[in-house]
């Protein structure tokens, strides 16, 4: 069964990094995305490697079984390859590569995926990521621990729980087959575009209906507006649709592209740097595959962090109270220094503080009743009071009610 589509790929360096270590495939029924890890030598490397034991999967198949099971034993194939590589040339130790990778079959697309590189459909005008990252803060998302919008941000967001690499021999693909139709668009990319390029804007792009290659490009151009600080891989696959296939010829992109085939450069040994991720140079891997002895140090160290990151906001707003609670104190205390004269049922009164309230609390009180009964006052003088007079001080409000005293003909 031919599949009958179009597509594209593109890989870029990015903005930090001096080499690809990337590399992606664009055939006429397969599809590929492989993100190199092992430091400056290493991934490149492996996601070759990798990208070239795929290759020759790229033909029609007569049943999505057939494809299952060609994806993982190439998969597998590969794992051998690396650790072969990393046996020749010590220096290589610690290579491995993500795989994402769809093999389409009449009417089906058959994906082995293992790493944190991603396949997301765009279908009826809404984004999927149908893959799922086997990286350790997905495992904290799927535990409830921490929401996807932390995990983007999580200082482990590049541990990788499961990769192709020269450390397992028998590597576990996830597999599954999903059904396709006319209009679908399958985007495979490494997370350097997933990493810095949310759904949203990518769903914004996908939605403009362009050609794989202009919408490659547009991908491309967000990512690196973004900072690109990893390789970025992007290839694109459109189901039938408006846009026809230009060419059976198949794309290779990034490190696998190289036009020598398959080149072991001389390596520098890489740093083990699981510890501290975010201050890698920038020609060193940027995942890690931490042995099973680190997991439970990794989920405590998360612990730690969550206790920390409560104490901090729990902290932060004992400091906020406190500040609020400060300022009403004061600005209390700083009413209790004002007066004012009005009535109180039919006599004059002296209030401490000022005309209103706040709520049901009231911010004045009576500081003297006077005696002088309103009916004893001229009605302009009464009405005055009615609407209460504003005085500069306490020693001002004693002189207007003696004003007041006088107009009411009240000797006292």
């Amino acid at each position: 069964m031919v599949f009958e589509g179009s597509s594209a790929a593109i890989s870029h360096t990015g903005k930090v990094r001096s080499n690809n270590q990337d590399s992606g495939y664009a055939g006429s029924n397969l599809f590929v995305v492989a993100d190199g890890m092992g430091g400056h030598a290493g991934g490149d490397v492996a996601s070759s490697l990798a990208i070239h034991r795929m290759q020759p999967l790229d033909h029609p198949y007569t049943s999505t079984e057939d494809a299952q099971a060609e994806l993982q034993a190439a998969a597998t194939t590969a794992a051998g390859d690396l650790i072969r590589a990393a046996k020749d040339r010590p220096e290589l130790a610690g290579l491995g590569t993500t795989l994402s990778a769809i093999a389409m079959v009449g009417e089906y697309a058959v994906i082995g995926h293992i790493g944190d590189s991603r396949i997301y459909l765009y279908r009826d005008d809404a984004l999927t990521q149908i893959t799922a990252d086997h990286t350790f803060v997905q495992r904290l998302v799927d535990s409830g621990r921490i929401t996807p919008e932390e995990a983007r941000f999580h200082p482990r967001r590049s541990v990788l729980m499961r990769v192709l690499s020269d450390m397992d021999a028998d590597p576990e693909l996830d597999m599954f087959v999903m059904p396709t139709q006319p209009g679908d668009r399958w985007l495979l990319c490494s997370d350097g575009l997933s990493g810095v390029v949310d759904d949203a804007h990518m769903d914004k792009v996908l939605r403009l209906g362009m050609a794989p290659g202009r919408t490659a490009d547009s991908l491309l151009k967000l990512a690196l507006d973004g900072g690109a600080p990893d390789n970025v891989t992007i290839v694109i696959v459109d189901v039938g649709g408006q846009h026809p296939l230009v060419s059976g010829t198949a794309t290779i992109v990034g490190s696998a592209s190289n036009p020598q085939g398959v080149v072991v450069p001389a390596a520098r040994p890489a740093r083990s740097s699981w510890l501290h991720p975010v201050r890698q140079a920038a020609n060193e891997p940027t995942h890690f595959e931490p042995a099973a002895e680190y997991l439970e140090e990794l989920i405590e160290e998360d612990r730690r962090r969550a206790r920390r990151r409560r104490v901090g906001w729990i902290t932060g707003l004992v400091v906020v109270v406190a500040l609020i609670a400060a300022a009403l104190f004061g600005g209390y205390n700083w009413t209790q220094t004002r007066y004012f004269v009005g009535a109180d049922d039919d006599t004059v009164v002296i209030y401490r503080g000022i005309q209103q309230d706040i709520g049901p609390i009231s911010l004045s009180s009576v500081h003297e009743d006077t005696g002088i009964r309103l009916k004893d006052l001229p009605s302009f003088d009464r009405s005055q009071v009615q609407r209460t007079i504003t005085a500069r001080s306490l020693d001002d409000a004693e002189r207007i009610v003696d004003r007041l005293r006088t107009s009411a003909g009240d000797d006292r």
